[in-house]
């Protein structure tokens, strides 16, 4: 008799507690004597892989067993692997897909025409050719816009939001989020010392391209001022603030944390190289050019750091731990109900199966009135009672 099976894949950029998700399905299926199989490399497995080929294979699908899932819940990253792959716009074909008729298109920008192939075919072929029953996707808003495609063909998928943007519509927690918090916070809080030591002002980066949960909790737990995307903060204004900050601290210094998708007025946000799968493009540090502002304006010495990609490295906290593990079951929970086109989520701060976002929506983005001081450019304080732990609700 065959056994069902479930695919599971992670996409887009890692965070810590993938792999708790990634265990928690595998050790329930076994319970059930249901297979599942990981895709490495995300939505690339589906497009890449040639089922005629061992290579692929071996390549591209790892058998998942309580014997290689064991122990990897005690780590970040993810064990499959992950890659910005969008199976719908694909630059390149893959080499044995090559003189294959697929829908194509032609995009012109600058002058340069570029001409992607749609391989959702192909995708939904190897899914076929994999005896896959059911789908697990976990990913930020740009993996999981594909996974509601596939399911409207009629893909039988259930999706597991993770972003340290905490930016996905539906649910007011994805998983990497607390870790990236706990990550910041402790990074400001120990460069306090060196900031103070030369008595300059501090600025750190952090992600956030549209949504500006990460900066502000940073500022919320560190109590510093930030600037978001949602709000084109006055330049001179925050100077000035700044410059209050330094002269009120006994050791002669301030501190301000920006989303790396931040903006004051007048001032465009310079992105650099080639869009992603997704169409999106690096952006050059909005920090440095802070610092380069506050020098030029003031004749203020500053010292910047980056904090992107440190957030997302290393072991899971406890609460990405917590919610990791209840999204994987949740998700393994609605896979045995026969359900579809649903994401395991945070509403209120109860977990709930919700439909998965509809990407025409966008990132969801802070609420400005409740969330941010547009006159002292630091997080809102008060007026918190009733509201669940992330202080903000699912839109």
């Amino acid at each position: 008799m065959v056994r069902k099976r479930i695919g599971i894949l992670t996409g887009g950029g890692d965070v810590p507690g993938l792999n708790a998700v990634i265990k928690s399905v595998t050790y329930r299926g076994s319970e059930d004597d249901i297979e599942v199989v990981g895709l490495r490399r995300g939505w690339e497995a589906l497009t890449h892989l040639n089922l005629e080929a061992p290579a692929s294979k071996a390549h591209y699908i790892i058998p998942l067993s309580r014997a290689n899932t064991r122990i990897i819940d005690r780590r970040g990253g993810t064990v499959l692997h992950s890659s910005r792959t969008n199976p719908s716009k694909m630059k390149k074909l893959p080499d044995h897909l090559v003189g294959k008729d697929f829908p194509a298109s032609s995009t012109t920008n600058d002058g340069v025409t570029a001409r992607t192939w749609d391989l959702t075919g192909q995708v939904l072929a190897n899914l076929s050719g994999l005896g896959i029953e059911h789908l697990i996707a976990i990913g930020g808003d740009d993996t999981l816009s594909y996974a509601a495609r596939l399911n409207e063909l009629g893909v039988r998928i259930i999706a597991i939001p993770k972003t340290m943007d905490n930016d996905v519509r539906n649910t007011e927690y994805c998983i990497g989020f607390s870790t990236a918090i706990t990550r910041a916070s402790d990074a400001i809080q120990r460069q306090r010392t060196t900031v103070g030591s030369h008595e300059r002002i501090g600025i750190f980066r952090v992600f956030g391209r549209d949504a500006g949960f990460t900066a502000l909790f940073s500022a919320y737990a560190t109590s510093i001022r930030c600037v978001i995307p949602e709000y084109r903060v006055n330049l001179d204004k925050l100077i000035q603030l700044l410059l209050e900050d330094k002269r009120t601290t006994p050791s002669n210094y301030a501190l301000v944390v920006l989303s790396e998708g931040a903006a004051w007025e007048g001032y465009t946000v310079q992105e650099y190289g080639e869009p992603d799968a997704y169409g999106h493009r690096k952006k050059a540090s909005v920090a440095e050019s802070l610092a380069d502002e506050i020098k030029r304006r003031v004749g203020e010495e500053t010292i910047t750091s980056d904090l992107t990609y440190d957030l997302r490295s290393g072991d899971p906290d406890f609460m990405d731990k917590l919610v990791a593990l209840t999204f994987g079951n949740m998700a393994y929970d609605a896979i045995l109900e026969g359900k579809t086109g649903l994401m395991s989520a945070l509403v209120e701060g109860r977990y709930q199966m919700v439909p998965i976002p509809d990407a025409k929506l966008g990132p969801r983005k802070l609420d400005v009135a409740s969330t941010y001081n547009t006159e002292r450019y630091r997080p809102i304080y008060a007026n918190k009672r009733g509201l669940p732990i992330f202080l903000s609700l699912a839109s």
